[in-house]
């Protein structure tokens, strides 16, 4: 626990400054964040079976495409650009049929990185469009995430007894969903409400927080299962007790997913 807490100091001490500040250092933070989760996600993939390194060097090229693409975009609106897009499949699928060694690369191998290159991109070129959006929007999505997942854990803790799914992640129960899934939506539609838009159907808020949290809650069962395929406890231990990118960033990712729903109602 001693050490769960001093990595999350640290990681508060290094994160915020740079959320405050936004702008280029911002989108530059997000970019290496963009890295280091491609960097896990390969290492899983590697766990069961090692890549050629050429197909590595070509998942950082258009994680980076993607992110330069949309790391300037002043609009709400995701861009790709079609030549980047028939390169990102032509770059991953014709290995699977011309490399020498099938065992090694093949086509289930290429769409796993065709999907996982895009979910990345797509996913952290959401990052940033929320911070440009606004300071406030961004740390209401952050509230909702991080409030329900510390309540999950201590109602879990505390009062669980139903497991809520025992092949993926044995120590979630339903009781930890529920009182994560409650808190969450408290906090975060007071924060709403106070510090964003007090006007706002306080109805629809609710109805939106409680679904942005089940989803963020679900997006760690997705991470959870992952893992569990790969044989994985965690996907890097950058953060000492917390593990890698990808695990402290599954909930957020999946919440970012379901804001885009709301995006012109919020």
């Amino acid at each position: 626990m001693t050490k769960r807490i001093i990595s999350a100091i640290i990681a508060l001490l290094i994160f915020i400054p740079i959320i405050l500040t936004g702008g280029i250092v911002f989108n530059i933070a997000v970019y290496l964040v963009a890295l280091l989760g491609l960097k896990e996600f390969l290492n899983a993939r590697n766990k069961k079976k090692e890549l050629p390194f050429f197909i590595n060097v070509i998942a950082y090229v258009f994680l980076t495409l993607i992110m330069l693409v949309n790391v300037n975009s002043t609009s709400t609106i995701f861009n790709l650009d079609y030549r980047v897009l028939a390169a990102l499949f032509i770059a991953f699928l014709l290995p699977a049929v011309l490399y020498h060694d099938h065992k090694k690369y093949n086509i289930t191998d290429a769409f796993y990185m065709i999907g996982g290159v895009l979910f990345l991109g797509i996913t952290m070129a959401l990052l940033i469009m929320t911070r440009f959006i606004g300071l406030k929007i961004f740390i209401f999505l952050f509230t909702i995430t991080i409030t329900t997942d510390i309540f999950a854990y201590i109602t879990g803790m505390l009062i669980g007894k139903h497991k809520l799914l025992t092949e993926i992640s044995p120590n979630k129960t339903w009781e930890g969903l529920i009182g994560g899934t409650l808190m969450g939506v408290f906090v975060s539609a007071m924060f709403y409400h106070t510090c964003i838009d007090p006007e706002f159907s306080k109805v629809l808020l609710l109805g939106i927080c409680t679904f942005l949290s089940i989803l963020g809650q679900l997006g760690d069962l997705v991470f959870s299962a992952v893992k569990r395929y790969f044989g994985i406890k965690d996907f890097s231990n950058i953060m000492p007790g917390h593990g890698g990118v990808l695990d402290r960033l599954d909930s957020i990712i999946f919440v970012l997913l379901g804001f885009v729903f709301f995006i012109n109602v919020l």
